[in-house]
C-alpha cells in the first residue's frame, strides 16, 4: 500500500467537500473562530486543540496544517510579535489555507503566518522550491538525477525549510498517525531537531488500546481515516522518550472511544513533551537563589525521564534542585526559604478540557 498516495487523495477530496468520518468533535474557543472563513472550519479534520497550550510571542510550527484552522487560532494567541508556520503536503489544503490567510490577517490587523509545502517527517526540504527547481531543470537522465540529489543535499545543509532549534512550540492535530510506519521515527527526530532547547511539542492524535493488526494496516481507507496508523497509547509516549524528550505528560485523554474498529478502541489524546535544556540546568541560578524545593507527593518516590529520583519530603540539592526548578515540573514541588522577603515564582501549565466531547464544531 502506498500510504502517502492514499492520504493525499483522500485529503485532496476532503479539501473540497467535508468528510465527517475524518473529524472528531472538539471544543475550540469560539472567540478565535469568528475571523476564520467558514470553509476552513468546515474542512478542518482534527481530534484535539493543541493551540490551547500556545503562548503570546512564541514561534509555532503546525505539522500537517491542512486548511489552516489551528494556524489561524495560534496566530491570534501569539499576537503580532509571534509567528506561526504551517507545513502540509496537500496542494488543495494549502490553497485553501493560503487563500484564507489575507481574510484572517485583515480581520485581526496583522499577518504573522507562513504556509510551506513539505513533508512533516522531512522539515528540511521546501517542496515548492523543489518544484520550481524541477521546472527549470527537468530530470530526464542520470545526470539530471544526480544534479537533483546534489541540490537537495545543498538545501538540507545550507537552507533547510525549518532551521535547527528555531521553534518554541511544535503542534499537530491528528496528523502523525498518517505518516508511514517506516518514517515515524524520522518524524519525531525532526520535531526534536527544530525545537529550541526548552521548547515543547504539543501533539493531539489518535491512539488505540492495542496493536493494530497488519490486515488493518494494509487498508488504505482505514489508514487515511486516522485508524490504521494510530499508535498504541504506551508506544506513542515511548516515541517521544526515544527521540530525547522529557517531562512527557498526557494533557488530555478522551474518555469514550472516538471509533471502535474490529474490537479495537481508538480515542484522541493530547501529549506535551519538552526538549531538554541542559544550559538551563547548568546555570546555577536556583542554587544561588536560596530557595529550597521539596517534592510534594503523593508518591513516596518519583523518577523523571532523565533518571533523577525525587523523594517526598526530602530537600532537593545540587542537580536535583536545578532539575526541580524547570517550569514543566516546578508545580510538583513545595518551595520555601528562610528569607521572609523573598517571593518565589510559581509555575503551572495551562489546562484543557476533554476534547472530542460536546456539540461544538470541528
Amino acid at each position: 500500500m502506498n500510504v502517502e498516495a492514499a492520504v493525499r487523495e483522500r485529503y485532496a477530496q476532503a479539501a473540497h467537500e467535508r468528510e465527517a468520518e475524518l473529524c472528531c468533535p472538539v471544543d475550540y474557543d469560539a472567540k478565535y473562530l469568528k475571523v476564520i472563513p467558514q470553509e476552513v472550519i468546515d474542512r478542518d479534520y482534527g481530534c484535539g486543540d493543541p493551540s490551547k497550550y500556545v503562548r503570546p510571542g512564541e514561534t509555532v510550527l503546525d505539522l500537517g496544517s491542512g486548511g489552516g484552522k489551528i494556524c489561524f487560532i495560534a496566530s491570534q494567541v501569539v499576537g503580532e510579535h509571534g509567528h506561526v508556520i504551517g507545513v502540509d503536503m496537500n496542494d488543495d489544503m494549502l490553497t485553501l489555507a493560503r487563500d484564507s490567510q489575507p481574510k484572517v490577517a485583515e480581520a485581526i490587523g496583522y499577518d504573522n503566518i507562513t504556509f510551506r509545502k513539505g513533508k512533516i517527517q522531512d522539515l528540511a526540504i521546501d517542496r515548492d522550491e523543489v518544484q520550481d527547481y524541477l521546472k527549470q531543470h527537468p530530470v530526464t537522465d542520470d545526470a539530471g538525477l544526480r544534479a537533483l540529489e546534489a541540490y537537495l543535499a545543498e538545501q538540507r545543509r545550507e537552507s533547510p525549510m525549518i532551521d535547527d532549534e528555531t521553534i518554541d512550540v511544535v503542534v499537530s492535530n491528528c496528523v502523525l498517525n498518517l505518516v508511514d510506519a517506516d518514517e515515524k521515527e524520522l518524524l519525531f527526530d525532526e520535531i526534536f531537531r527544530v525545537l529550541r532547547p526548552g521548547g515543547r511539542a504539543v501533539i493531539s492524535d489518535i491512539v488505540c488500546d492495542e496493536e493494530v493488526p497488519e490486515a488493518m494496516q494494509a487498508d488504505p481507507e482505514l489508514w487515511s481515516g486516522c485508524i490504521s496508523g494510530a499508535y498504541k497509547l504506551s508506544a506513542f509516549l515511548e516515541a517521544f522518550e526515544n527521540a530525547g524528550f522529557e517531562d512527557i505528560q498526557i494533557a488530555v485523554l478522551q474518555t469514550e472511544p472516538w471509533r471502535v474498529v474490529e474490537g479495537i478502541a481508538f480515542r484522541s489524546m493530547t501529549v506535551i513533551a519538552t526538549r531538554p535544556d541542559e544550559d538551563a540546568l547548568q546555570s546555577g541560578d536556583v542554587s544561588a537563589s536560596g530557595y529550597q524545593r521539596v517534592y510534594r507527593g503523593p508518591f513516596k518516590y518519583v523518577c523523571d525521564d532523565a533518571g533523577r529520583m525525587y523523594t517526598r519530603g526530602e530537600v532537593c540539592t545540587d542537580e536535583l534542585a536545578e532539575a526541580a526548578s524547570r517550569e514543566t515540573i516546578a508545580d510538583q514541588f513545595a518551595v520555601y526559604t528562610s528569607d521572609s522577603n523573598a517571593k518565589p515564582k510559581s509555575f503551572s501549565l495551562p489546562t484543557a478540557t476533554d476534547c472530542c466531547s460536546g456539540d461544538s464544531c470541528c
